[in-house]
C-alpha cells in the first residue's frame, strides 16, 4: 500500500478518493480548492474532496495558487508521499511537485485520452453527439493532459444521457480504474504508453454558448448541447426579450409535422398544457420536455404552460 497526497475537488475526485481510502491506502493529505461563496446566500461551501478528508480525519491543505508556492511545496516534500494522486484538481502541476514523489504523480481524465484534453472533458463528448468516451490513468507531465497512458476504460454514452448522469457514472468507473492503476504500479506490472500528438481539446465552458441559435442548430444539435449543459447552466432562448431555459428536449419524428415546412426556425408549432411545447429547427422539430422560466424553478413543459402563456407562431429569438 502506498502514501498518498491525494489532489481534487469536485464529487468526481471524491469517489477516487473514497474508493483508494477504503482499499486501504495511507492518505497522508488531501489539496483541495478553497471553500468559496455561493448562492444567493453567499455561504461557503466545502468541496466534496474536502468533507471527505473531515470526516476521516485527514489534514487537508486548500492553497490559492500551487506554482512558485515554496511553502506548500516545501509542506508537500516534508509529508514524503510515495504517489500523488490528481483528480479533477483543476491546476496544471509545476515540475517542483512533479518530482517529489518516487511512483510518480498519477491523474485520473476523464475522457479517452489523447481525446479531449483539458478542463471539460465529459461535457463536450455530451455536446458532440459521440456515442462512447471512457477514462484514462496517466503519468503526469508539465503538459495539460499529456503525461504518458497508464490504463483506460472506455464507456458507452446513452442515447438521452445529460452530462449530470454522465458524470455520476464516470465517477464510479473511474474511482476503480485508478484502484487497479495503483495495484498494477505497486505490482510493477502498470503499462507505460506515449501519448499520440494527434490529440482534441475540451476547452472550459461558458454562458454564451449556452445560447440557442435556432438559425444555425439542427435538432440534434439542440439535444446534444442541451444534454452536454444540463445540471451545468442548461440552454436558453428569448421569448418576448424573457429569457426561458431548457433543459431536456427530444426530437420529433418529421413525417408528424409536414405542415411545418414553410415555418421558420425558431417557430412556436404548439404550446398547451395537452400537447406540450413544440418548436421549429432548421432540419424539422423538437418538443420541449423541460424548461425555467426567469426567476422561477426547473418544470416540466406541461406544468410551464399551465402558469405561462406562450403563444402558437411566436419565434424565439
Amino acid at each position: 500500500m502506498f502514501n498518498i497526497v491525494f489532489m481534487g475537488t469536485p464529487d468526481f475526485a471524491k469517489e477516487s478518493l473514497e474508493e483508494i481510502y477504503n482499499a486501504g491506502h495511507n492518505i497522508l493529505a488531501v489539496v483541495t480548492n478553497p471553500d468559496r461563496p455561493k448562492g444567493r446566500g453567499m455561504k461557503l461551501i466545502l468541496s466534496p474532496v474536502k468533507d471527505f478528508a473531515l470526516e476521516h480525519n485527514i489534514s487537508i491543505y486548500q492553497p490559492e495558487r500551487i506554482k512558485e508556492n515554496f511553502e506548500f511545496i516545501n509542506e508537500i516534500k516534508e509529508l514524503k508521499p510515495d504517489l500523488i494522486c490528481v483528480v479533477a484538481y483543476g491546476k496544471i502541476l509545476p515540475k517542483e511537485i512533479l518530482e517529489i514523489p518516487p511512483y510518480g504523480c498519477i491523474n485520473l481524465h476523464g475522457s479517452l485520452l489523447p481525446k479531449y484534453r483539458g478542463a471539460a472533458p465529459i461535457q463536450w463528448a455530451v455536446i458532440n453527439g459521440d456515442k462512447t468516451t471512457g477514462v484514462t490513468t496517466i503519468y503526469m507531465n508539465e503538459g495539460m493532459d499529456s503525461g504518458d497512458i497508464i490504463l483506460k476504460e472506455e464507456v458507452q454514452i446513452l442515447e438521452n444521457e445529460t452530462t449530470g448522469e454522465l458524470w455520476n457514472r464516470m465517477s464510479k468507473i473511474g474511482a476503480q480504474l485508478l484502484k487497479t492503476t495503483l495495484e498494477k504500479i505497486e505490482d510493477g506490472s502498470a503499462p507505460r504508453e506515449k501519448q499520440s500528438e494527434n490529440f482534441t481539446l475540451a476547452p472550459m465552458l461558458n454562458k454564451e454558448m449556452s445560447k440557442i441559435n435556432w438559425n444555425e442548430m439542427t435538432s440534434e444539435h439542440i439535444k446534444n448541447l442541451t444534454r452536454g449543459l444540463d445540471p451545468i447552466m442548461g440552454t436558453f432562448t428569448f421569448y418576448r426579450d424573457k429569457k426561458i431555459k431548457i433543459w431536456k428536449v427530444e426530437i420529433e419524428n418529421k413525417c408528424d409535422f409536414e405542415d411545418s415546412s414553410n415555418l421558420v426556425p425558431g417557430q412556436i408549432i404548439k404550446a398547451n398544457d395537452k400537447d406540450g411545447l413544440y418548436i421549429k429547427t432548421i432540419d424539422g422539430v423538437i418538443k420541449v420536455l423541460e424548461i425555467q422560466g426567469e426567476n422561477a424553478k426547473r418544470m416540466n413543459s406541461k406544468d410551464f404552460l399551465r402558469g405561462n402563456l406562450l403563444e402558437k407562431n411566436e419565434i424565439l429569438k
